[in-house]
């Protein structure tokens, strides 16, 4: 019985960090849409900028 327990407990633990891992994948995919963004507006910037 105390081994059922402690499956149930790990498989508890385990669904957890699963669900736990989708909002920082969503985190993570914005990060990366800001500093694509940053990147172009820097190079959108620079070319403003020194071109004549």
């Amino acid at each position: 019985m105390q081994e059922l327990d402690t499956s149930d407990k790990s498989q508890a633990e385990e669904q957890s960090s699963v669900s736990d891992g989708t909002p920082k994948f969503g985190r993570l995919l914005l990060l990366l849409a800001c500093a694509v963004a940053l990147i172009v507006a820097i190079t959108l910037g620079s070319q403003a900028y020194y071109t004549p």
